[in-house]
C-alpha cells in the first residue's frame, strides 16, 4: 500500500484565508495544473498492478456515436470512410465531422468549467483559460503527458440500491455510497479511481429511437445522480478520490442544481471527472467474482488547450 499525502481535511479548506471558502487552491501547488492527479503516485501505481490477478481487460469506452442522437447541444458524429480499391491492395482511411471529444465516454479537463464566483482552477481567470485559442492553460494535455493509472473501485450502486429508476431526479448520497461499499467489502483509500455504475448507459440502450429522440430534445432531463449537498464533496475530499468516473451524463443528479457539482469539483478541488463511461461488462465480473477493485489505466488525448477528451479507459483484474 502507498503510503498516503499529507492532505487537510475538507473541513479545513482552504490553506489560506485570501483563497475561495471550500476550494484546494495552492493544496498541490500554486502553479499546479494536474488537481487531484496529483495523487496518484509511482508507489499508487505498482500497488495497482498487483492487483492484475487474471489478466482479463475491460474496455470502458461507450461507442463513439453514443448518445445518438446526441444530448446535451451536441452535434452528432459524421464518419466518412475513404476507400481506395485500386492499387497494389484495398486500403481505407477515415474521417470526422462535427466530433466533439465529450460527447461519448469522456474526460472533463480542469478549463471545462469554471467556478461562477471564483473563475477557474488555481485562480486562473476565464481571460488567462479562454481568452485566446492559444492558451493552454489547464488543458487535457496536462493528463495526457503523465497518463491516468493507478487502483479503481467500482461502486456498483444500481445493484447496491436495488435497482435505480434511470428516468427521475434520485440523488445518492454518502450515506448510500458508505452502504454499497460495506455490501461490497470495497474500501477507497487515497489516490484510487472511483468508479459509479448507476446503470443509466444499460438503461440508455434498451431505449427505442422514439425515446432517444424525445431525451435529445431537452437540455436537462432527469436521471441519478450524486446529491449536490456539501457533504458528498467532503465526501469526495476526504477519500482521497484522485478520479471520479461514472456511467451517467453529468456524474450529479440531473436537472442539476444552479450550484452543481461541476462548478465546485473541478475548479475549486481540481477534481479529474469522466463521465458516460461503460462499466456494464465490468460491472458484471465484479458481481461475480466479488472483487471490486483493480488497475485502471487511461490515455486521454494529447491536444494543447483541449477542454476534454475520449475516455480512452481500460480496467485490468
Amino acid at each position: 500500500m502507498a503510503e498516503p499525502l499529507e492532505l487537510p481535511r475538507y473541513r479545513d479548506l482552504p490553506v489560506a484565508p485570501h483563497l475561495p471558502p471550500g476550494s484546494a487552491w495552492s493544496v498541490f501547488g500554486e502553479d499546479d495544473q494536474v488537481g487531484t492527479l496529483n495523487l496518484v503516485t509511482e508507489g499508487h501505481v505498482r500497488s495497482a498492478a498487483t492487483l492484475v490477478k487474471r489478466g482479463k481487460v475491460f474496455s470502458l469506452n461507450w461507442r463513439l456515436d453514443r448518445p445518438s442522437p446526441t444530448i446535451m447541444g451536441r452535434r452528432q458524429l459524421r464518419r466518412t470512410q475513404l476507400s481506395a480499391i485500386d492499387g497494389p491492395a484495398p486500403a481505407s482511411d477515415d474521417y470526422l465531422d462535427s466530433y466533439y471529444p465529450q460527447s461519448s465516454s469522456q474526460w472533463d479537463a480542469l478549463k471545462h468549467c469554471g467556478n461562477k464566483a471564483h473563475g477557474f482552477y488555481n485562480g486562473r481567470s476565464a481571460d488567462d483559460v479562454l481568452g485566446s485559442d492559444e492558451s493552454t492553460l489547464l488543458g487535457i494535455q496536462n493528463w495526457a503527458e503523465r497518463g491516468v493509472a493507478g487502483r479503481f473501485v467500482l461502486l456498483d450502486l444500481d445493484r447496491g440500491l436495488a435497482g435505480l429508476a434511470q428516468d427521475e431526479s434520485v440523488a445518492i448520497t454518502p450515506d448510500q455510497l458508505d452502504l454499497v461499499a460495506t455490501e461490497q467489502g470495497a474500501r477507497i483509500e487515497q489516490g484510487d479511481i472511483v468508479l459509479l455504475r448507476f446503470g443509466w448507459v444499460r438503461w440508455y440502450e434498451q431505449l427505442d429511437a422514439a425515446a432517444r429522440a424525445e431525451l435529445a430534445t431537452k437540455p436537462m432531463f432527469p436521471s441519478p445522480g450524486l446529491s449536490p449537498r456539501d457533504d458528498t464533496i467532503e465526501w469526495l475530499w476526504d477519500h482521497g478520490v484522485a478520479a471520479l468516473g461514472t456511467d451517467n451524463p453529468m456524474v450529479e443528479v440531473m436537472p442539476a442544481a444552479e450550484d452543481q457539482l461541476h462548478y465546485r469539483l473541478i475548479p475549486l478541488l481540481g477534481m479529474a471527472i469522466a463521465e458516460m463511461l461503460y462499466l456494464e461488462a465490468l460491472a458484471e465480473d465484479c458481481a461475480s467474482t466479488n472483487v471490486y477493485t483493480g488497475l485502471f489505466v487511461a490515455a486521454p488525448l494529447n491536444l494543447p488547450g483541449g477542454s476534454g477528451s475520449p475516455a480512452n479507459a481500460l480496467a485490468l483484474v
